[in-house]
């Protein structure tokens, strides 16, 4: 698995709002650019979901993939993991969330790794684009307070 990508942004919301928005799935495609489907196949004993099924269209690709997800039990970060994909043959990713007076810094680190030989350069820029994509609308719809049941 390549080296992870990551990027940070700040929310003017407490991490627990921050986390509620993350942790409702079905909303992905209401917010999550490229997101078209989101269903949650499993969830833990406390409610969070622990395995979903996304499908993704980003113009040239498109993917249908599982992801397993661990909840860290303070609350303020979240990681997954490819289960099956059709274009994708791994991909790790997380979440991790910082509380201050200012808000909430969110850092969202990913690395894929593709079915289709990729230059790492060009596999970091598309990294580098689905993170900041996911980050402004997490921002936007955390902010606009059109969050989520809480985490």
């Amino acid at each position: 698995m390549a080296d992870a990508t990551s990027s940070s942004i700040v929310i003017a919301a407490a991490p627990e709002q921050v986390m509620a928005v993350i942790a409702d799935f079905e909303a992905y495609p209401e917010w999550a650019d490229q997101v078209t489907s989101a269903e949650v196949l499993a969830e833990d004993g406390g409610g969070r979901a622990e395995r979903v099924k996304f499908a993704m269209d980003a113009g040239p690709i498109k993917d249908n993939y599982t992801l397993d997800y661990t909840w860290e039990p303070d609350g303020r970060s979240v990681s997954w993991k490819l289960v099956k994909g059709q274009i994708q043959k791994a991909q790790n990713g997380s979440y991790v969330l910082e509380g201050d007076a200012s808000g909430t810094t969110v850092t969202y680190s990913l690395a894929v790794d593709l079915n289709i030989p990729m230059i790492g350069m060009l596999r970091r820029k598309a990294e580098k684009v689905i993170i900041d994509t996911a980050l402004k609308g997490l921002k936007r719809r955390v902010e606009s307070g059109s969050g989520s049941r809480p985490a």
